[in-house]
């Protein structure tokens, strides 16, 4: 088997955002070996294929046009000047004509998915989250297109050009199913405390559908609602899959309702789980305030399963940069699944593919790997209002994208909205039809 042939890229400095950077774009998205260098002499008198990225174009060479925040360290306000290009949004403009593309394209790709954006003041909503509606992508109308694996291939496509007998691997697309599982039971399992307290809420609502199904899950063999995991597991099989359960495991709380962790129907029904995908953490509300909590919840839920728990999805998505990452690296979390946004379908931080969170504040590639996720239940349900038809439509179009660019897509849904009940009707369907377009 040959060896692949080597790209050597001339930068004017070697910086970690730099080599962050290019590790991304061309390791992990383009599996090419490179090596960067800042020897100009030796740049020039190498005979191979070559590309230059800098301010000026030293040789006819390939060459990329920096704007220079790669070159930079701390936070600045940023002017991105965005404008059309290829079909395309693009921001960063390079006005040297010597430069393949108009824009810087890794700064560019920098910018999105270091979440550079998220590092500026902003107004949080009522769960002190950076929404969808705030970002770049989404006042552009870009947030449903993965721009940096499109931009990494207009890389490629350009070196091809000038390098036809480089060799780039071929990605393939990949598909991994998610499920929260914040309410294990609606009715079941809740002690006496809160099932009187349902019933109180649901007598004074005149809920009456609600108390006759609450007292035949309670007192007769039905079935409770939200006890869709038999379905799930029939999936798996079905398809080949290998879902990632994340678990809420904390104590009960205003916005934590899931089952007591100390219930042994539902730590059985964890393990039980756990032989048929991944189990998560999923920590509760106010693990971002209190980064004690997270510990105790890691810790409970590794004794559950009897193995290190290492992936994690945020409560309500409470992503909080860079501390929440932070946190989840000093509890030896190794990836993350929380890259995404409730109100808004599509790819926060510009991307499909799995890549590592670069820590802005502290100028330094982290090893914590962060998997961006497409599509929710409850933002097409809750926040876009959608029906279930139009659901099928959106997610149709999510996967396009991501299959174009042979990234990973990656769904978050709830064991709840496979219920087909209440303001569920119609959705398990929606997942179905998700599975058939999604599955490889």
């Amino acid at each position: 088997m040959s060896v692949m042939e080597e790209l050597l890229i001339y930068i004017p400095k070697k910086t970690n955002r730099l080599r962050y950077t290019f590790r991304l774009v061309f390791k992990d998205l383009l599996r090419i070996p490179y090596r960067l260098i800042n020897d100009l002499d030796e740049f020039e008198s190498a005979n191979q294929a070559k590309m230059m990225y800098s301010d000026v174009a030293h040789s006819d060479d390939v060459f990329f046009g920096s704007c220079g925040l790669l070159l930079k360290r701390g936070i600045d306000s940023i002017d991105l000047e965005p404008f059309d290009y290829a079909g395309e949004k693009a921001f960063f403009p390079i006005y040297n004509k010597a430069s393949v593309f108009p824009f810087d394209i890794f700064s560019s790709i920098f910018y999105l998915v270091s979440r550079y954006e998220e590092y500026q003041p902003f107004v949080r909503d009522q769960h002190g989250r950076f929404t969808a509606h705030l970002s770049i992508s989404a006042q552009l109308g870009v947030l449903e297109k993965p721009l940096v694996n499109i931009w990494a291939l207009m890389v490629k496509k350009k070196l091809l050009e000038k390098y036809p007998n480089l060799v780039f691997p071929e990605r393939r697309y990949k598909f991994i199913p998610t499920y929260d599982i914040d309410s294990a039971y609606a009715y079941a399992q809740k002690g006496l405390v809160r099932s009187l307290g349902g019933y109180f809420i649901s007598v004074k609502s005149l809920d009456w559908k609600s108390i006759t199904e609450r007292t035949a899950v309670l007192f007769t063999a039905k079935k409770d609602p939200f006890n869709t995991f038999t379905r799930q597991i029939a999936y798996s099989k079905r398809y080949g899959l290998k879902p990632i359960y994340f678990i809420l495991f904390g104590r009960y709380g205003q916005f934590d309702k899931n089952i007591n962790i100390r219930n042994r129907t539902f730590r059985f029904l964890i393990k039980r789980l756990s032989d048929y995908g991944r189990i998560g953490i999923h920590p509760s509300y106010y693990t971002i305030e209190q980064p004690e909590r997270l510990n105790f919840e890691i810790g409970s839920l590794e004794r559950v399963i009897n193995k290190d728990v290492l992936c994690s999805r945020q409560h309500f998505l409470r992503l909080m940069l860079p501390s929440t990452y932070r946190n989840l690296i000093e509890e030896d979390i190794t990836d993350d699944f929380s890259m995404g946004y409730a109100a808004l379908p599509g790819f926060r931080a510009g991307i499909c593919s799995p890549y590592n969170f670069y820590d802005l504040d502290l100028e330094v590639e982290t090893k914590l790997r962060i998997h961006p996720f497409a599509v929710m239940d409850g933002t097409l349900r809750d926040y876009m209002d959608l029906t279930p038809a139009d659901a099928i439509e959106q997610i149709r179009v999510l996967i396009n994208e991501v299959k174009k660019v042979n990234g990973t897509f990656i769904s978050l849904w709830h064991n709840e909205s496979l219920s087909d009940q209440k303001r569920w009707v119609g959705w398990r369907r929606v997942y179905e039809e998700l599975l058939e377009m999604a599955v490889p």
